[in-house]
């Protein structure tokens, strides 16, 4: 399993070379499938399983949880540039 800081620093090596507000809206594009300007629990679960990760309905929440400022259970692009910036 991955907790919550090991997932921090893997998309922090993967994106070490990604600090551009461009790459930031790219990746966060990559994570939001559906559009909607959100990350929900669904398209997280997707794009880690698609990153090898194999995650739990509650790892998964957590990872949510912990970057979910607002505490509406997904994370938006203020949210996203925050954890991406908190490496």
């Amino acid at each position: 399993t991955i907790d919550f800081p090991e997932f921090l620093s893997l998309m922090a090596r993967k994106m070490k070379d990604t600090d551009t507000e461009e790459e930031l809206i790219e990746a966060f594009k990559v994570f939001d499938r559906d559009g909607n300007g959100f990350i929900s629990a669904a398209e997280l679960r997707h794009v880690m399983t698609n990153l090898g990760e194999k995650l739990t309905d509650e790892e998964v929440d957590e990872m949510i949880r912990e970057a979910d400022v607002d505490g509406d259970g997904q994370i938006n692009y203020e949210e996203f540039v925050r954890m991406m910036m908190a490496k």
